[in-house]
């Protein structure tokens, strides 16, 4: 018996509800092990194959979708043609409502997402298509780690060709702030503070605001390749840019704000997810 392993095979940025925090961008980094018996050409599973097979198996079932934890009492969910609702509604009595094609959403059953029980889950599915020498199948599910400030974000992009056009998937996210060329921890924290689990949305895709329970509501609305896409959400969630919510922009804007406020020389180091980004001066 052998086994095969590949660590950092690939990162899941996607998004997730919780009845707590509301939206939540996340970032998951995959480790995953093979363990069975070698094949005529002495290997387990060639790596070329786990990089393209599994890789994109895995791809496809999480990355840049939001994960629905359909076993919450207060969640509801319909499809109409290939478009599927959802509606949960928040313990602060807020509601998220999301529409969008099918595949941009992935509807779990448990009352809360978490990376083990979505481990799990991709181990079983992944067994069943992998060769039969190999037995096992494991993967881990992690954060990455970080020292400094971070935060979770959601967005969505709607002139992409790819997943990024779907209105609701996201990352965690470090950032970085220097001011005259010195690491300012302050406003790194503050501004990871105010971006914590946030919509960072495009001011032009704001096409709504009502009060539901008492509590201001904000709809984002858009049409991309992949079909028509809505979210509303609570508007203290919302954090609005007059700009398309690219890392490129988010960083511009997170720059540009701070440099209002100083004088001084801004450069801000904002990534997407892990070891990728953009940097904004002002």
């Amino acid at each position: 018996m052998a086994r095969l392993f590949v660590d950092n095979l690939t990162v899941m940025d996607f998004s997730f509800l919780d009845k707590d925090r509301g939206i939540v961008g996340e970032s998951w980094i995959v480790d995953i092990e093979l363990v069975g018996e070698l094949d005529d050409q002495g290997m387990v599973f060639d790596f070329s194959d786990v990089k393209k097979q599994i890789k994109q198996f895995i791809d496809a079932q999480i990355d840049h979708r939001l994960l629905v934890p359909v076993a919450v009492p207060e969640c509801s969910t319909s499809i109409h043609s290939d478009k599927l609702s959802v509606e949960f509604q928040m313990s602060s009595g807020a509601m998220i409502s999301h529409q969008s094609p099918c595949d941009a959403v992935l509807l779990i059953q448990t009352d809360t997402i978490y990376a083990r029980q979505i481990a799990d889950e991709l181990q079983v599915q992944l067994k069943s298509i992998l060769p039969k020498n190999v037995y096992e199948v494991f993967i881990n599910l992690r954060t990455e780690n970080i020292e400094g400030a971070y935060y979770h974000y959601t967005h969505g992009l709607q002139k992409h060709s790819g997943q990024c056009q779907r209105i609701a998937h996201g990352h965690r996210s470090r950032i970085e702030i220097e001011i005259n060329g010195r690491r300012s921890q302050q406003h790194e924290a503050l501004w990871a503070s105010h971006l914590a689990d946030s919509y960072i949305a495009t001011d032009s895709h704001v096409v709504d605001e009502f009060e539901l329970n008492g509590i201001k509501h904000s709809r984002l609305a858009y049409t991309a390749e992949q079909g028509d896409f809505s979210i509303s959400l609570p508007s203290s969630q919302i954090v609005v840019m007059p700009y398309v919510s690219t890392v490129e922009n988010i960083a511009h804007y997170i720059a540009e704000s701070i440099a209002r406020e100083s004088a001084a020389g801004i450069v801000v180091k904002a990534f997407e997810g892990i070891e990728k980004g953009a940097y904004g001066k002002a």
